[in-house]
């Protein structure tokens, strides 16, 4: 049973990697091919993260994690440098996150004010703040540990190997300034984007243009009842077309925000408590579990933030339809070329599948059509119109 046990889990270990390694190469080069994807450049950052966690840290993770490398021996500067790798790209990653929530909270509310400020200087900015404030948090956590010429297990070369009253006290900091703040804003953040969403999807029904002419034609009691029949002949096919955009919008909220949460709660938690807790003593099989649940983040990330997007998703379909010489109608439901570039990520939400029902309604012959039905969803306060 002990046997099996390793085997699952070394199996899981492995294919979380290769995972994380495949998923997020094929984010980047997808955003890096198109100079239009400009708006994605702090999603592309978040792949740059996870795929150097997946080279460097989750290897690293697998050697600890698993009883099968047992004999492998760490010196203080090894373990250091694990250490460090983990506490970094674990703030990085988080960090961008952070960014990527409120860059799309403005490119929502504020549309006008995004294209504006939206800068390279800015993006710049950004990353350099995300590397330095992971770069010295970091270096906190290295202060006062021990030095020497001793060696540890891989096994060991946790946080924990360092005792006294620094570890409670950076565990404490760690966790407020790489998890509690970053929570607040991203719970902050997409509470508001989910009231735009709510507030477009109770908005008036349209009136049909049929009941629009027959008002301009009479005015009678007659035709003042053929226009109401007629809205109400109307509202059955509208309401739900209206009610499933807006809970899809909702449902891709609520999964953004569990993935975030229950990927990285656990790690925090129980790091947080077992800094508090008189007593007790880190790491172990605890430590293990929940260090692989944050692990998952790096390889579920891009699929949350980049092949959950249509138009990374269209683009993926033409790198695949260009691999196996297959038309483009049995790749796309609606071509990238056609589809507006300045999509906000509201009408997104509410596009964000083309299910089997809708196939055949998302396939017209008019592209001028097309882009008018995508259009007339979701309209965002201070959104121009393109």
């Amino acid at each position: 049973h002990s046997i099996a046990q390793e085997v699952v889990g070394l199996f899981c270990m492995i294919l979380l990697t290769l995972t994380a390694l495949v998923a997020n190469i094929v984010v980047m080069v997808i955003i890096l091919k198109r100079p239009l994807f400009r708006k994605f450049i702090f999603v592309c950052h978040l792949c740059v993260v996870n795929l150097l966690s997946a080279i460097f840290l989750m290897p690293l993770g697998i050697i600890s994690s698993s009883s099968c490398f047992n004999w492998v021996i760490y010196s203080i500067a090894e373990c250091k440098a694990v250490i460090f790798l983990n506490i970094c790209f674990i703030s990085a990653s988080i960090l961008t996150i952070s960014i990527i929530s409120v860059e799309r909270y403005y490119y929502i509310v504020h549309p006008l004010r995004y294209e504006v400020k939206m800068t390279i200087r800015l993006v710049v900015a950004g990353v350099i703040f995300i590397w330095v404030k992971s770069v010295l948090i970091t270096v906190l956590a290295l202060v006062a540990w021990p030095h020497g010429n001793g060696a540890t297990s891989a096994s060991r070369c946790t946080v924990y190997w360092s005792p006294g009253a620094h570890k409670k006290l950076f565990l404490i900091l760690f966790s407020i300034t790489c998890f509690i703040l970053p929570t607040i804003i991203i719970l902050a953040v997409y509470s508001s984007i989910y009231r735009v969403a709510r507030t477009a999807s109770l908005q008036q029904a349209p009136v049909p243009p049929q009941a629009v002419a027959a008002r301009h034609r009479c005015d009678s009691i007659a035709s003042q009842v053929t226009i109401l029949a007629a809205r109400i002949l109307m509202l059955p096919r509208l309401i739900p077309d209206r009610l499933l955009g807006s809970n899809k919008a909702i449902l891709t909220l609520v999964l953004i925000v569990g993935q975030f949460l229950c990927c990285w709660l656990p790690f925090f938690a129980f790091h947080l408590h077992s800094s508090v807790t008189v007593g007790t003593v880190g790491g172990g099989h605890g430590e293990m579990v929940v260090t692989w649940i944050a692990y998952s983040s790096f390889a579920i990330n891009p699929f949350f933030y980049g092949l959950l997007n249509r138009q990374i998703r269209e683009e993926l379909a033409r790198l695949r339809r260009s691999c196996l010489n297959r038309p483009l109608a049995q790749e796309l439901c609606l071509s990238i070329s056609e589809a507006s570039v300045q999509e906000n990520f509201l009408q997104f939400l509410q596009r964000a599948t083309c299910t089997l029902e809708t196939h055949t309604s998302c396939i017209s012959p008019s592209p001028r059509n097309r882009l008018d039905q995508s259009t007339t969803g979701f309209p965002v306060p201070g959104q121009v119109p393109e």
